[in-house]
């Protein structure tokens, strides 16, 4: 009599396929550590590997990977390890001069794809999900089996310094422990963010990582809960690049909004918001950059409210800097946000910010009424009248600009670069020290 596998209780049947995945991974971590490095680990001025799901694209975690290897490049060699590739040119313009970039995963059309047996085993191993990356990172999708044998490839064998940049890629490098190898998980995210199925796999993953980089205090103290102090924990916040000189027209009747068109960044809010004031204010307008998936959905709703005139969605910018310096006021109108690099951005720019406190970010970095306003997280009342309250005091808009770039030089890389240095020299004087 065969067993219906429905008939299985879940738990159990999750088991059955966690304890099936743990055996397949042991041939694959063997490969992994197979080639020892002579010398055993790096060297205090090793390479260091990035790895990131995509350095072509756009956001904020792409930024800030690319602003430490920017930083650390003249210092050492730095390598930033994209898992897969599906533009000709980077988003954010050239790559920091020095920094080898590659790809695991060529998705371009152009790109060559190997024939004959190759090709199928290629195709064969692309269908079969990944065994380092957990499925409830939300960049699962991305990873197969063949790019797991590609990542190993890369690294095996081979000494310095790993970094990952969400908790799947996490997971991945604390799995492997490759032998010569110091790897360090970042978080770009708060920890509330996460759910459930996702806390669990960072609970059980992360052990084999020598650091975590978190962006808040607070972040401190969940991730040590939860890893129960089997991780060393070091808050290094992210850095703002060099925008240019010019600051922000204060005097524009110009509202900035800036980030991908999904759920989390909240643009549906700032439409309802700005509905509230705008019949007040015809002569000023509300500019989104940003390309996603939301697109249609929040061009539906300006359309609805006969917001047409004063918001547009302007797409994807290539000059964001030039956006913001065209515009007196950024608003910031996220669900969620682990410490927004964009946020940062418009305060070296000077603009005047007017800020969701969420329950991370925000209020780490805006001082309300000095430096900018926060308003109580998803409250679109209270956000549109902070809006309304920095659009009719000019005064008030002249104060906190000026403030607000004070605030943001201390997070350029000049201030918060040397944390990454005492943090690869303090790991490589542990790993030395055995």
């Amino acid at each position: 009599m065969e067993l219906d596998p429905r008939q299985i209780p879940r738990r159990v049947l999750s088991r059955i396929v966690g304890a099936a995945a743990a055996l397949a991974r042991v041939p694959l971590y063997r490969y992994a550590r197979a080639a020892p490095p002579d010398g055993g680990g790096p060297a205090p001025d090793g390479k260091v590997y990035i790895l990131i799901v995509s350095a072509w694209g756009m956001g904020g975690t792409i930024r800030a990977a690319l602003n430490l290897a920017g930083h650390l490049g003249p210092r050492r060699e730095v390598e930033i390890i994209s898992v897969f590739r599906r533009h000709t040119k980077p988003f954010f313009g050239d790559f920091p001069p020095g920094v080898t970039v590659s790809a695991l995963y060529d998705l371009r059309p152009a790109a060559r794809r190997p024939r004959g047996a190759a090709g199928l085993a290629r195709r064969a191993l692309e269908r079969l999900p990944s065994l380092l990356v957990p499925p409830f990172d939300r960049a699962s999708p991305h990873f197969n089996l063949w790019v797991d044998l590609q990542l190993i490839k890369r690294l095996r064998g081979k000494t310095g310094y790993v970094i990952g940049t969400r908790p799947g890629l996490n997971v991945a490098i604390a799995r492997l422990k490759l032998p010569g190898f110091v790897a360090v998980g970042q978080d770009q995210m708060h920890f509330g963010h996460h759910k459930r199925g996702l806390r669990a796999a960072i609970r059980r993953g992360y052990a084999g990582l020598d650091a975590l980089t978190v962006l808040t205090r607070l972040d401190v103290e969940r991730y040590a809960e939860l890893l129960e102090g089997r991780v060393p924990i070091a808050v290094i916040p992210n850095t703002v690049a060099d925008m240019g000189a010019a600051r922000a027209d204060l005097d524009a009747e110009v509202i900035l909004a800036a980030g991908r068109l999904t759920e989390q960044k909240g643009f549906d809010m700032l439409i309802d918001a700005y509905g509230q004031i705008a019949a007040d204010h015809p002569d000023w307008r509300v500019r989104i950059c940003g390309a996603g998936p939301l697109r249609d959905e929040l061009q539906a709703m300006i359309d609805a409210r006969g917001l047409g005139g004063a918001i547009e969605l302007a797409g994807a910018s290539k000059d964001l800097a030039g956006e913001m310096e065209r515009a007196s006021i950024f608003v910031l109108s996220s669900r969620v946000e682990g410490f927004p690099l964009v946020l940062l951005e418009a305060m070296s720019k000077a603009l005047a910010i007017v800020a969701f406190d969420c329950r991370t970010g925000p209020g780490d970095i805006v001082d309300d009424h000095r430096n900018g306003l926060l308003v109580p997280a998803q409250d679109v009342d209270r956000l549109a009248a902070g809006l309304r309250e920095m659009i009719e005091h000019p005064e008030l808009r002249r104060r906190c600009g000026p403030a607000a770039a004070a605030t943001a030089h201390q997070y350029t890389m000049e201030v918060i670069g040397p944390r990454w240095e005492t943090l690869l020299a303090e790991l490589h004087a542990a790993r030395a020290a055995g």
